[in-house]
């Protein structure tokens, strides 16, 4: 699993919950977080830097945890990089199965061939300024389920709140106030579902929900996330037989390991063993 900083590893206590049999290797990135202001190019680069990485260290499969990296590098990773260079390792994303779920619809969906959601109404994304500007849910779910109205909400300093450990208080208070509130603001349509598109956010989410009427669905991605990929290895034996079944799973960041393994352990709810490495250009 590879994230931009400490974000993913909501989506992987999630996974370890839901796929406890696998062995997991976790990526943050959070010498260069946070990649959301990011130009489209560098945040390709970084995450291509982070997926080959993993393939170095043994991993056949890889999933992008992180919203922006998945809507600005995946797919360009998936058609560019993969045939020339590891045909025979697979990348995933966040996006596709989060706008899955976010329109209701059950994993593995179709444009074209599955049938569209049958469903009206407002949802709203909550993201980075980069997934934002890639539009990558609103094209999605343009597909999936165009009776939807789909509102976006760049939330700029709630992944610098959360890599500063301020999850809660005054000041993150304040932030949380400021971008929730335009989605509710007098006149307008509110949204009967909100996805977290970004996985930091999660961390974020006692505050969210205090924050959000009564009646509004909150959409964490982590469990959504799990249990997406579950289905999708079932329908890919080729690729879940070569995963390991140890239940191990290790840490490994850009940046300090001493205050990324503290973090990890309050997300994960058990102590862990941190990794400094290095990310190099890859060819």
């Amino acid at each position: 699993m590879f994230d931009s900083g400490f974000g993913g590893l909501t989506v992987l206590r999630a996974l370890r919950a839901r796929l406890p049999d696998y062995d997991y290797l976790y990526l943050g990135d959070s010498a260069r977080v946070p990649y959301g202001n990011r130009s489209h190019e560098i945040v390709y680069e970084f995450t291509r830097e982070a997926v080959f990485e993993l393939f170095a260290r043994g991993c056949p499969l890889v999933v992008i945890a992180c919203n922006t990296a998945s809507a600005r590098a995946l797919r360009r990773i998936q058609q560019e990089d993969l045939p020339r260079l590891a045909p025979d390792r697979r990348v995933l994303g966040v996006v596709r199965p989060s706008a899955e779920a976010l329109a209701g619809l059950p994993s593995g969906a179709i444009p074209g061939i599955t049938e569209p959601a049958l469903v009206s109404g407002t949802v709203a994304v909550l993201a980075t300024p980069g997934t934002v500007a890639s539009d990558s849910y609103r094209l999605e779910l343009a597909k999936l389920a165009p009776g939807l109205t789909l509102l976006q909400q760049a939330c700029t300093l709630w992944v610098p709140l959360v890599e500063a450990g301020e999850t809660e208080g005054p000041g993150t208070e304040y932030f949380l106030r400021k971008y929730l509130q335009p989605l509710f603001a007098p006149g307008a349509t509110p949204p009967s579902r909100i996805l977290l598109g970004c996985t930091h956010y999660p961390l974020l989410l006692p505050g969210i929900r205090a924050n959000v009427p009564s009646g509004v669905e909150v959409l964490p991605q982590g469990p959504l996330v799990a249990e997406r990929l579950a289905d999708w290895m079932r329908r890919h034996p080729e690729m879940e037989t070569r995963l390991g079944r140890g239940g191990s799973y290790e840490v490994l960041t850009t940046d300090d390991p001493g205050w990324f393994g503290e973090f990890s352990a309050r997300v994960l709810g058990a102590p862990c063993q941190v990794v400094k490495i290095r990310l190099n250009p890859c060819v």
